[in-house]
């Protein structure tokens, strides 16, 4: 019995693990092209982010290779963000404030934010970036040229995130993991198909014409995850969405410890992996992959498991954690949470149980001090 739970951790290792050297392949840093025309316009919601803003302007504000301006939608800050921001718009005549109008009904807030931002953006492509997230000089132009080479309305990458504290590294390397290890990008790149669309809402460049044939932001507005949801609307229209690696595009620092990582990834877990159908199978996959390997080594090492289980068991452990190295090491993560990786999956799956059986997080999801009804995930296919 225990050999063949040892030869299905392997299986369901070596899924993700060839998943990502595909991925890791295909995912590349964009490249700017010389003397770019046009206009981005860098697109930043903010809702009381006093301690990050500053940063965060000024780095897009030093984008090089193609023409910004910068936006900040204030969503009704309460400490000193709206000030701030001014104080800097003093200095440089591309940035500007946007008070962005009372939140409207069946709304939430970051894509009423967003909504609000794009009918102020003057660029022919709209950057949209997290409070939180630092540009690199050349991210933008990188963007438009890579987006401009493949005929896509719709690029976006995964920051590189920092991470300090036991909290983070136990939440946030999922992310990445998730995406590089279960998503077929070739295949994705290769159809249209709506459920192939993915997204990180943290750094998100769209066509301006394609935003508005769309509805952009309009068209998820009583939803949570722009990320999932975003590039699926586009693809459903017939427009290509992309994504390429972001470890050199810009840097993102989430959250700060375990209760803001458990409280941030809940907010728009019952988007995603927290669904009745979804969450069964997503347990069965990496809870077979990568905490099983470990429970089994860990049982033939106390004479619970034959050798021969033990071994095959170890190979898989070694699979599951030289596939999370990987990908950790090329995003530029931090290398010690690779071993934190079974520990990690755990978590994660914790959260998501949390959301889908706690009757409070099934009733709302709240963040930035808004509640939101928990509602549906069916994705809409055209603007409301």
């Amino acid at each position: 019995m225990t050999l063949v739970l040892a030869l299905v951790a392997l299986a369901f290792a070596l899924l993700p693990a060839i998943l990502a050297c595909a991925n890791l392949i295909a995912l590349r840093t964009p490249e700017p092209e010389a003397a770019q025309d046009g206009l981005v316009s860098i697109l930043i919601p903010a809702r009381d982010e006093e301690g990050t803003i500053v940063d965060t302007v000024r780095a897009a504000l030093a984008s090089t290779g193609i023409a910004v301006e910068v936006l900040v939608g204030d969503d009704h800050s309460t400490d000193g963000t709206a000030g701030l921001v001014r104080a800097l718009a003093q200095t440089d005549p591309r940035l500007r404030l946007v008070p962005v109008p009372a939140l409207p009904e069946g709304w939430t807030g970051k894509n009423h934010a967003c909504a609000a931002l794009a009918a102020e953006a003057r660029g022919g492509q709209l950057l949209f970036i997290d409070a939180d997230v630092s540009l690199a000089p050349s991210a933008a132009a990188g963007l438009v040229a890579h987006a401009r080479a493949t005929g896509a309305a719709l690029v976006s990458a995964v920051p590189r995130q920092i991470m300090r504290s036991l909290g983070e590294r136990l939440t946030v390397p999922m992310i990445n993991f998730l995406l590089v290890g279960y998503l077929p990008v070739p295949m994705m790149r290769a159809s249209l198909r709506p459920a192939l669309g993915a997204a990180c809402g943290q750094l998100v460049l769209i066509d301006r014409s394609v935003y508005g044939e769309t509805g952009g932001h309009g068209a998820i507005r009583g939803l949570l995850h722009d990320g999932v949801f975003l590039p699926r609307i586009l693809r459903h229209a017939g427009h290509r969405t992309d994504l390429v690696a972001g470890h050199a595009l810009a840097t993102c620092r989430m959250y700060r410890n375990l209760a803001e990582s458990w409280a941030g990834f809940s907010k728009n877990a019952h988007e995603g992996m927290a669904t009745p159908r979804a969450l069964p199978v997503w347990t069965l996959l990496l809870l077979a992959g990568h905490v099983l390997p470990l429970l089994l080594v860990l049982a033939a090492a106390f004479g619970l498991a034959t050798p021969t289980a033990g071994l095959v068991a170890l190979a898989a452990l070694v699979v599951s954690l030289a596939t999370r190295a990987a990908i950790t090491l090329i995003t530029h993560e931090p290398a010690a949470t690779i071993l934190l990786h079974p520990l990690g999956v755990v978590v994660a799956l914790a959260i998501q149980w949390n959301v889908l059986l706690d009757p409070k997080r099934a009733g709302a999801a709240v963040w930035k001090g808004r509640s939101y009804p928990v509602k549906g995930t069916k994705t809409p296919h055209s603007q409301p």
